[in-house]
């Protein structure tokens, strides 16, 4: 058992009723080919708002201010990776720039979903987060 967890942002930059996902490309079969929000893991010394606009200029080319990012869900998640995580999600609906993907090699494509109409294919800690802030629930917990 790992002796840490790790602290994911994910950004549900939201259009209408619809949510963006990008496709994984990833080694771990698991996760290859599948949906997921653009997320990333909090590094030392940076803030959880600080970390969800810098991963969503590295991997989709938008930028958001910090008053932007409303804090919607928290999942704390067991075997979603090699370490338990804590996953913070942010509900953006204002921002800069045209939505591209800017990490070719982590990800092979971008796509609007209905909040009501996501795929079958989404990593289960994405779904639950946007589950989650849909029932309007401020904590969830997945794989425990």
């Amino acid at each position: 058992m790992a002796d840490r967890h790790l602290i994911d942002v994910h950004v549900m930059l939201v259009r209408d009723d619809e949510v963006l996902l990008s496709r994984r490309r990833d080694t771990d079969p698991r996760f290859d080919g599948r949906w997921h929000l653009p997320s990333g893991k909090l590094d030392a010394g940076e803030s959880v708002l600080d970390a969800a606009a810098r991963e969503a200029l590295e991997e989709i080319g938008v930028v958001i201010e910090h008053a932007d990012l409303r804090h919607v869900h928290t999942v704390h998640a067991n075997g979603s990776g090699v370490e338990p995580r804590l996953g913070l999600y942010f509900e953006v609906r204002r921002w800069s720039g045209e939505p591209v993907n800017r990490e070719p090699e982590k990800c092979s494509e971008l796509g609007w979903f209905g909040v009501d109409a996501l795929p079958t294919d989404i990593i289960g800690y994405s779904a639950a987060g946007i589950a989650g802030h849909l029932a309007g629930e401020s904590l969830g917990v997945l794989g425990w």
